[in-house]
């Protein structure tokens, strides 16, 4: 397994890459798709962009753990992405304000020729009316509670992310201490091996010493005797 510290963020931005590619066939597709088939496709366009977001925000997390010497060139494929994914963002709101200005002018249109009926729910353009707006509060409600959780998640991931930082610096401090330690055990032994030197120097002077007079005291002894 490949353990490079770029490794996740090109795998991330891999994903964002394909979904990229699937969300501008749906925006740029087939243009003369009826008008569900037309929303169909923007849902699932919307729901992908949604996808390619959270590659984004996980790109961001990793650049965090790449390298200062290699940070810049990956900072400007972040930069890239991020602005490929607000321009598909861009298309799609204005494709779905340009889709729902188109049926809000069908409905009046249609409205123009309205004849009464003993349908309860008035008729099939008010019902069509109600559907897609039912349809875009479900939707508009599943991609705030998606916004919710992503921004649930980031927030775990830094508290995860504090967590270890936190641990981190202890350990270096802990290390720092044993090390203030170790140095001042080294310095009391070197004091101590020292001493024991001066010492030994001086024992080996007083027995020096020692021997000189005993060599002189003979050297008197012997005279004294031969005269």
């Amino acid at each position: 397994m490949d353990s490079s510290p770029t490794t996740l963020f090109d795998s991330y931005e891999q994903d964002f890459k394909q979904f990229i590619e699937t969300i501008r066939e749906k925006l740029e597709g087939d243009k003369d798709q009826d008008g569900e088939q037309r929303k169909a496709a923007l849902r699932r366009a919307e729901m992908e962009l949604d996808e390619a977001d959270e590659m984004v925000s996980q790109m961001d997390i990793e650049i965090q753990g790449i390298p200062q010497s290699l940070r810049p060139q990956y900072q400007t494929r972040l930069r890239s992405a991020k602005s490929e994914l607000a321009r598909y963002k861009k298309m799609s709101k204005d494709l779905n304000a340009s889709l729902a200005r188109s049926s809000l002018l069908g409905s009046s249109r249609a409205g123009a020729g309205y004849s009464s009926s003993d349908d309860p729910y008035g008729n099939s353009s008010d019902r069509s009316r109600l559907l897609a707006g039912n349809a875009l509060l479900e939707d508009g409600t599943k991609r705030l509670q998606d916004s919710q959780r992503l921004a649930l998640e980031t927030e775990s991931q830094g508290t995860d992310i504090l967590m270890n930082l936190r641990t981190q610096r202890e350990q270096i401090e802990n290390s720092r201490n044993t090390l203030d330690v170790a140095n001042n055990s080294i310095s009391r032994a070197s004091n101590t091996l020292t001493s024991m030197i001066r010492r030994m120097y001086q024992q080996r002077a007083v027995t020096a010493a020692i021997i000189g007079i005993l060599v002189i005291l003979i050297i008197i002894v012997v005279w004294s005797k031969l005269s």
